[in-house]
């Protein structure tokens, strides 16, 4: 068994170290440490990245969070665990024996530790609530071969409830969990710091509301006190993927068979993790910008398979056409991205990383090697696509000089490349052979 600990964070710079510290057997074990900022404003991020052996940063929430460490992480188990829980020692070799025995998924016990008198009573009520009816809370450790956490479709994209949802998809189709009798350790400090019979009532009162069918962002507000923002629009520029309409360049060394056939092996990649994704709730709805023109019918398939809108693009030059894109789901209240189709190194973490930049700042580049970018994205309307010269190697400086004259506050991601020649196509060709 390889073993993926997924841990989703925010503002735990107090403890994130020894919480992490203590999963060091695990990494020396061969088993791999995934963390997921959820946008902290203190030292936890950087507390945590030479305890892990991955940090990423995806929009806020625990779903969504966990969605991007399940993609990013190695291992044929998932383990999600939550920052102020511990596992017990053994933790790994008592999964691996559940899962040996036939268990698809299943969770530890629970002790809380704190103040409160009632804290006792509070874990042996979880503990025998989750034995009778098969539903997990985030702080039992929840554990589930990837293969089983992909069938039943991962977290659904909700501010709250998540793992009560995935347990109810886990147990429908493979059987009540596997209960651990060892007991992971939780924080008591939300009993201590609201009051253990009135935070009893609280959740009593939310679960009670889910089940009657209330949206899980409402109970997100009760339970918070905001309102999950809004997701942004991820919006995919193409062409119609046909012999001498795409990939030109490509074309005079392959011929524009192969050409066409490249691209639309990377638009369907790209599309594919669009629709990851969407499930995984770092963006909400995914729409096909498509070249004006473009003949009847050239995207039913992709349409179909990805479960996305077709719009056409509007504007005299590539600039304009994409800040009309951006303007439009701006004027809907919504941040938004925009990425090409030609890019072999578009992933669910590398659009997680650009929608929670969105979040703190007006804009998001994703750097192109060649001296373009592969994405951009806006949370307000701002002009950074007049005058630029297309398809040269000064767009990416000529964009950084309009934004900061603009005044404008922008997160750059790492740099990616894209096929355009033919060096490009055979460095694709041996990624994919790797």
């Amino acid at each position: 068994m390889s073993l993926a600990v997924v841990v989703p964070v925010l503002d735990e710079a107090a403890g994130i170290a020894a919480a992490l510290d203590a999963l060091a057997p695990l990494r020396a074990a061969g088993h791999h440490v995934v963390v997921v900022d959820g946008g902290s404003s203190d030292a936890t991020v950087a507390l945590a990245r030479p305890r892990a052996d991955r940090v990423l940063v995806a929009p806020r929430g625990r779903a969504v969070q966990m969605s991007v460490g399940a993609h990013a992480a190695r291992g044929d188990t998932l383990l999600f665990l939550h920052a102020d829980v511990r596992l017990p020692a053994g933790a790994a070799e008592a999964v691996e024996r559940a899962l040996g025995a036939g268990a698809q998924w299943g969770r530890f016990d629970v002790a809380l530790e704190g103040r409160s008198r009632w804290l006792p009573l509070v874990a042996a009520s979880m503990n025998a609530r989750s034995a009778a009816t098969g539903i997990c809370t985030g702080d039992q450790a929840l554990f589930v071969r990837r293969d089983a956490f992909e069938a039943a479709g991962g977290f659904p994209a909700i501010a709250l409830m998540e793992d009560v949802a995935l347990s109810a998809r886990l147990r429908a189709r493979f059987g009540p969990p596997a209960r651990l009798r060892e007991r992971v350790v939780a924080s008591g400090r939300r009993w201590d710091v609201r009051g253990a019979l009135r935070t009893i009532a609280s959740m009593w009162r939310l679960r009670h509301a889910y089940w009657r069918g209330a949206d899980p962002d409402e109970l997100a507000r009760r339970y918070y006190g905001v309102a999950p923002p809004p997701r942004p629009v991820l919006q995919v520029f193409a062409k119609a993927p046909a012999p001498g309409r795409v990939k030109t360049r490509l074309a005079q060394a392959i011929g524009s068979e192969a050409a066409a056939r490249a691209y639309a092996a990377l638009a369907e990649h790209t599309l594919r993790v669009a629709a990851a994704a969407r499930r995984a709730g770092v963006v909400g709805a995914v729409e096909l910008w498509v070249e004006p023109g473009a003949p009847v019918g050239s995207f039913d398939s992709w349409t179909g398979e990805f479960d996305v809108r077709v719009r056409e693009q509007r504007g005299a030059d590539l600039g304009e056409r994409m800040h009309a894109a951006l303007r439009d789901a701006l004027t809907r209240g919504h941040p938004a991205l925009l990425i090409g189709t030609d890019v072999p190194g578009y992933d669910v973490p590398y659009l997680a990383q650009a929608a929670a930049a969105l979040a703190t700042h007006d804009a998001a580049i994703g750097p192109a090697e060649d001296g373009g970018y592969v994405l951009i994205g806006l949370a307000r309307d701002v002009d950074a696509f007049s005058g630029i010269a297309w398809s040269s190697g000064g767009v990416l400086e000529a964009t950084r000089a309009m934004l900061a004259g603009a005044h404008v506050r922008w997160h750059e991601l790492p740099p990616l490349w894209d096929v355009d020649t033919h060096d490009d196509w055979q460095r694709w060709r041996q990624e994919m052979v790797a």
